[in-house]
């Protein structure tokens, strides 16, 4: 493809774009240069890229896009300014691909907590209406019903972890989903992502915000940047369905000029909930009201927070031509989210294991109170949770100070604890913890959930939360194999043979960071 298709005037602060010059690749890693890449400098908080632009030539690359402080420097290739490096590169990886995202009706799901149910909710029901529907987010790259795997091809280096992956795999990943006939997209969109530009080439039919509460704020600094940024992504949207209980979401539309939805428990809502009824581990069901009508929804997942993002997810297709009597039967079958509120099977014990993603107060505090809902007489919530290194530290004391006061038992222990100290770590989580007797230090995770599902008793609910989907383990060594869902049924197996696991006998050895 030509430089000057994939680079347009206006999106440049150079003179014309030279001609001629025919691009094989697109790169910004400087340790994976083939022949033919225009490379693309970008500068981070540890490392700047443009320190590799006497390098480039002799690696292959034939042409460069940089900053504007390093224009007119001599490279032995054509250098091309920009303003933003990273907003350059994603509409040049899309044009590479042919802009998938106008081959395909793409939706938008963002907010602190809540993308994946309501993402997972919606591809449900687009698919259940005899819709091909992908979905690309913190779970995965999700094919059309029955082909969940089909791009998991595209799962390579950080792109993995990323919940909205990054240009070079995003339009790529687009393009293969459209060819292979799937006609709808939701996707995941983190603050990040929109404020690295990752989505700015693609236009959205529809997009759902779910909700804000502290979370990235060692990245965006104050809860009006963070808003800020979720914003970015109703700019280029059709129609904005909201959260009308949220308190941010008046802040959220005020200026946007897309037509908006907003959905909630409150009356002065476009779309609304009434008579809302939790029954128990069996579900939640309410009805739906809006301007063209009611009808009673039923939905078979635990907890309040199921009612605001089927309101969403349900809203959201709607919006998109579902009818009613399909996006209610789709949910009244829908078999839930890998890692959220998941129900591990104990096999008879009589007592409940659940995984969770929450990793917020907010999300924590949410998860809770829905358990309490439902709580056998005479049960106990244990709560095993940890906190991310090298994330947000601000969340940790709030999040043990809500764990105490919303939980009958918690078991403090690691979650990701990246380059930080796992036992720093916790001291912060149990300085907004004033009652030993109601928690148990266990640093390694895997000893930790042998110990609670060990010592549960009737009636009790655990909830292993903080990992939910993911399947490794990140600490100063690296990323490691780590299956919760796995380690879990291995104690339970263990405690219905009565065994006692290796894990809770050195138990003791982990105890009492505090």
């Amino acid at each position: 493809m030509e430089l000057n298709e994939l680079i347009f005037p206006g999106e440049f602060d150079g003179g014309a774009i030279p001609a001629g010059i025919h691009v094989e690749r697109i790169g910004n890693d400087g340790r994976n240069i083939e022949p033919g890449t225009l490379f693309f400098c970008h500068k981070g908080s540890r490392y700047d890229a443009h320190v590799l632009l006497p390098t480039l030539r002799d690696a292959g690359c034939v042409a460069a896009v940089v900053s504007l402080a390093h224009a007119g420097r001599e490279a032995g290739i054509p250098l091309i300014p920009v303003a933003d490096t990273r907003r350059a590169e994603a509409f040049a990886v899309s044009r590479f691909y042919g802009s998938p995202g106008k081959r395909l009706t793409l939706i938008g799901v963002t907010g602190t907590n809540g993308k994946t149910g309501v993402a997972t909710m919606l591809r449900s029901i687009l698919s259940d209406a005899g819709i091909p529907c992908g979905m690309i987010g913190t779970t995965g790259y999700l094919g059309v019903a029955g082909k969940e795997t089909a791009f998991d091809a595209f799962h390579e280096g950080d792109a993995k972890t990323m919940t909205t992956p990054p240009p070079l795999t995003l339009y790529p990943l687009l393009s293969a989903m459209a060819d292979s006939g799937i006609t709808h997209v939701v996707i995941e969109v983190s603050s990040q992502a929109l404020c690295a530009s990752r989505v700015a080439p693609l236009r959205f039919a529809a997009s759902v915000f779910t909700n804000l509460s502290p979370e990235h704020l060692d990245f965006h600094k104050t809860m009006i940047a963070y808003l800020a940024a979720k914003k970015t992504l109703f700019k280029q949207t059709d129609v904005a369905v909201v959260n009308g209980d949220s308190p941010w979401s008046d802040l959220l539309l005020d200026g946007l000029s897309c037509n908006r939805l907003t959905c909630g428990t409150l009356g002065n809502c476009d779309v609304t909930a009434k008579d809302v009824s939790l029954h128990g581990a069996e579900g939640v069901s309410y009805l739906y009201r809006s301007r063209d009508g009611e009808f009673p929804v039923f939905l078979p997942i635990p907890g309040s927070f199921a009612v605001q993002n089927s309101l969403l997810a349900l809203t959201a297709a709607r919006v998109l031509g579902v009818d009613s009597g399909t996006a209610l039967a789709s949910l009244s079958h829908f078999p839930g989210v890998p890692g959220r509120m998941e129900r591990i099977d104990t096999g008879g014990l009589p007592f409940s294991v659940f995984i969770d993603y929450a990793h917020t107060e907010a999300a924590l505090r949410s998860l809770l109170l829905s358990v309490r809902s439902f709580l056998p007489p005479g049960g106990r919530i244990v709560l095993l949770f940890g906190c991310g290194g090298d994330r947000d530290p601000g969340k940790r004391s709030e999040m043990g100070k809500t764990a105490e006061e919303l939980a009958d038992f918690t078991v403090v222990t690691s979650d990701n604890s990246r380059s930080e100290d796992p036992k720093k770590i916790i001291l912060e989580i149990l300085s907004g913890m004033k009652r030993p007797e109601k928690r148990r230090v266990i640093v390694k995770r895997e000893h930790a959930i042998a110990y609670a599902i060990e010592r549960a008793t009737s009636g009790d609910v655990i909830l292993l939360v903080g990992k939910g989907h993911e399947k490794y383990e990140i600490d100063a060594d690296g990323k490691h194999p780590f299956d919760e869902k796995k380690i879990a049924q291995a104690a339970l197996e263990a405690r219905r043979c009565g065994h006692t696991m290796e894990g809770a006998e050195n138990a003791n050895r982990n105890r009492d960071a505090d």
